[in-house]
């Protein structure tokens, strides 16, 4: 036969296949966008942050430079040999802003005409840069006291200065070294700089080394040797943003390479099953083909190219649908690391079209190379049949039932091509893992939220109204309280005071917060041991024992000047408050070595239910006049809210995934059976038994996927989020990993029925509806 006679095979396959065609295109479509994404995101959770760093031309070195310099001399600094990029100089003020009446952290502001550079290459990730003065654009993931997260067109009224200008936000943006708090024309530094307060500018540096605290070291010494003495007030090493932002990005990895693993391997699956099940279904037109004078070779390439049509065409646009669907996804993925941008990387787009390509191949030749070898009968008897003997057992043990017989003719089908049913339950089986290990970590995520955020448990805070007065004595106490018990709705309140303490064997001071009165309601969830009930006892999270080495019942001791006071840890709580390494006990505890903490800084408050926290604290800021504020705390979590959005996205895009796994099945299925429906209608079946057969094809691997994926999400759900919360130095309550309801089990448990009758339902409908002459008339 010559190349003309295989390429017309080739031609005529693709004619009378045309749904099989069209199948093999969407589920390598479906299958490489999958991929794209699921490598791109596994890719980009590996260090993200040194590729950010790389992308935007990161500053080794911010350095806050005395204005007084002159610009030539600072221009000098950027030729040193050291030196291989820089940038500015900016000017830049630290402002005290308010927004809607509540005061702001302090943030520091420079002034860019623009966002790109050779250092420090600004991600603009919503709006427009600032280019006049009363705008400003601010960072879209701030340092700590660096400011808050702000909405486009937001007012932010800058104190402290004369006529208190206001700048509307025009812009966010990230710098991936955290720079600045925000950024605005260079001509308005000035008008926001308060009385008395020097200028400042920024310098941005790149290094030929700066591997190491060491090397930045000597780098800066180098540039401040070509300086005035005492020119540089203060510099900034990308070294403790990286340390920062990994610790920020360690949790989220183990959750995004969980579902990229689990998206590759199941398109691996998928295309395997639908190409190779694509060949076997055709071995009938292989044994025509082979009585008509067809080598084994020219049949290899005949349903090779069959496949790399449609396989072609799915690669490239799955490809370019993986890379649109990457763009919100890894938005979203890039705003939880705080890295600014991030995209799939180009190899990627190269390597998973051709690997899918390979795969679809090598899924294409083996089956048929096995069909090369069989004679042309041989062939065409595969072709009309599955292997004598294949589910005959299975239709006389579900024929017994008391079912429909069109429902155990269904369900008895699968068993008439093991290795094909074999495939789509794992396919499904994957899909319902999925679907329950999600469904598993957004309620997990939730209940972290509410741990980890207090201010449900404390939703009104008051404070001394003065900024000069940081504590509340004896009177005010008195004033505070009297006002609390008379205003309605008041549930509880505590005094707490806020210090630092020395702890043996730790080089640095901990952070001690000591509430006077019960607080055992103040909102920390206990991991093990009991919230502390009198003087001598401490409650520690996490990173507390960690580092100390100590875990709960043992004592430590806590220093303040020459007096030692020893502690025993009674209990640990779920907390990230100064990094898990903290103390909270009662005042007493310490009141009689520190007199400043017999004083409280502030008060916590919680409300009856059904009280609004913005009504009584208004009612309240009336009883207690101006020397004293209240503060309406606000919950939520833009990380969590981000990671939520992405486990939803990714579930849908697996389960959409394994849904045209199971269409691949019932299409096959359908084809090799159209014959059988035509018996089956000229005997009686109506269409709605038909769709009901068609659909048991494919329910009871749906529910056995269901019944083994519950277990297998919870295991996976079991293992990823200790280890999300071990990358945090975390943690975590039995009641954060113990989510998943009995109804909720159950309901996940048919999944994965849903999965296979949401793939099987297209197919379906055309069984029903195909025409008894028309089915008995196709071989």
């Amino acid at each position: 036969m010559s190349r003309g006679a295989v390429g017309g095979a080739v031609r005529g396959g693709l004619g009378r296949r045309r749904v099989q065609a069209m199948v093999i295109g969407l589920v390598l479509l479906a299958s490489t966008a999958a991929s794209v994404l699921a490598l791109g995101l596994i890719v980009d959770s590996r260090a993200p942050f040194d590729h950010a760093f790389a992308a935007q031309r990161g500053a080794d070195v911010t350095a806050a430079v005395s204005s007084r310099v002159p610009s030539a001399e600072l221009a000098a600094t950027t030729r040193l040999p050291e030196v291989t990029a820089a940038a500015g100089p900016f000017a830049e003020v630290l402002v005290q802003s308010e927004q809607g009446g509540q005061p702001n952290p302090p943030m520091t502001l420079v002034g860019r005409a623009s966002p790109g550079g050779p250092t420090d290459d600004l991600t603009l990730q919503a709006g427009h840069w600032a280019t006049q003065p009363g705008q400003i654009v601010v960072a879209s993931d701030p340092s700590p006291g660096e400011g808050m997260f702000m909405s486009l067109g937001s007012k932010i009224v800058v104190t402290g200065v004369p006529g208190k200008p206001t700048l509307t936000v025009v812009g966010t943006a990230d710098s991936v070294t955290s720079t600045a708090g925000g950024w605005v024309v260079p001509a308005e530094i000035t008008s926001l700089r308060a009385l008395g307060v020097p200028a400042g500018t920024q310098m941005l540096y790149r290094f030929q080394s700066a591997g190491s605290a060491a090397a930045i070291t000597s780098d800066m010494a180098a540039v401040s040797a070509k300086l005035p003495r005492g020119a540089v007030v203060g510099t900034q090493s990308w070294l403790s943003i990286q340390t920062q932002e990994s610790g920020n990005i360690a949790p989220f990895v183990p959750f995004l390479v969980a579902f990229g693993v689990i998206g590759l391997v199941m398109s691996v699956l998928i295309v395997a099953n639908v190409v190779s099940g694509a060949v076997v279904s055709g071995y009938q037109r292989i044994g025509v083909l082979k009585s008509i004078g067809f080598t084994p070779g020219q049949v290899v390439a005949a349903y090779a190219g069959q496949v790399a049509v449609p396989a072609v065409v799915g690669c490239v646009i799955g490809t370019v649908l993986g890379n649109l669907m990457a763009v919100p996804l890894l938005s979203k993925a890039a705003n939880v690391y705080g890295v600014g941008s991030m995209t799939v990387p180009p190899w990627v787009d190269v390597a998973v079209p051709l690997t899918m390509l390979v795969l679809a191949g090598l899924a294409a030749v083996l089956p048929s190379l096995r069909a090369g070898r069989l004679s042309a009968v041989q062939a065409i008897a595969a072709g009309r049949a599955p292997r004598q003997g294949h589910g005959q057992a299975a239709h006389r043990l579900l024929g017994r039932l008391r079912l429909p017989r069109p429902v155990t003719m269904g369900l008895a089908a699968p068993f008439a091509r093991p290795a094909r049913t074999a495939m789509t339950l794992v396919a499904i089986l994957l899909g319902a893992t999925a679907v329950t290990f999600a469904v598993g970590l957004s309620t997990s995520l939730n209940r972290v939220v509410q741990g980890l955020d207090q201010n449900g448990a404390q939703p009104v805070q008051i404070y001394p109204a003065s900024q000069n007065v940081f504590s509340i004595d004896a009177a005010g106490q008195r004033t505070i309280e009297t006002a609390l018990r008379a205003q309605p709705g008041t549930l509880h309140y505590v005094a707490e005071t806020d210090g630092m303490v020395t702890v043996a064997g730790l080089s640095q001071q901990v952070h001690l917060t000591a509430f006077a009165g019960n607080s055992s309601w103040t909102g920390y969830p206990l991991i093990a041991g009991h919230w502390f009930t009198g003087p001598g006892q401490i409650v520690v999270p996490t990173g507390f024992l960690n580092v100390t080495g100590k875990s709960v019942g043992d004592m430590v001791t806590m220093t303040f000047g020459s007096k030692q006071i020893p502690v025993r840890i009674v209990g640990e709580i779920f907390s990230t408050e100064h990094r898990g390494v903290s103390m909270i006990t009662d005042w007493k505890t310490v009141a009689s070595a520190d007199p400043s903490l017999a004083q409280p800084s502030q008060y916590d408050v919680d409300l009856r239910p059904g009280t609004s926290a913005t009504a009584y604290a208004q009612a309240l800021n009336n009883r207690l006049g101006p020397s004293y504020g209240t503060a309406v705390n606000s919950r939520g979590s833009q990380v969590v809210d981000l990671m939520l959005g992405l486990i939803g996205a990714l579930t849908l895009m697996l389960a959409a995934v394994a849904g045209l796994g199971v269409l691949n099945t019932v299409v096959l299925n359908t084809r090799e059976r159209v014959h059988d429906l035509g018996v089956f209608k000229a005997v009686g079946m109506t269409p709605r038994q038909t769709i009901a057969m068609v659909l048991c094809w494919v329910a009871g691997v749906g529910l056995a996927a269901g019944v083994i994926g519950v277990p297998a999400g919870i295991v996976v759900h079991n293992y990823v989020l200790p280890v999300m919360a071990s990358s945090a130095n975390l943690g975590l309550p039995a009641s954060y990993l113990h989510v998943y309801a009995t109804w909720e089990v159950i309901a996940l448990a048919l999944a994965g029925l849903v999965i296979a009758a949401a793939g099987a339902l297209l197919p379906a409908g055309w069984a029903a509806r195909i025409r008894t002459a028309s089915a008995l008339r196709t071989e």
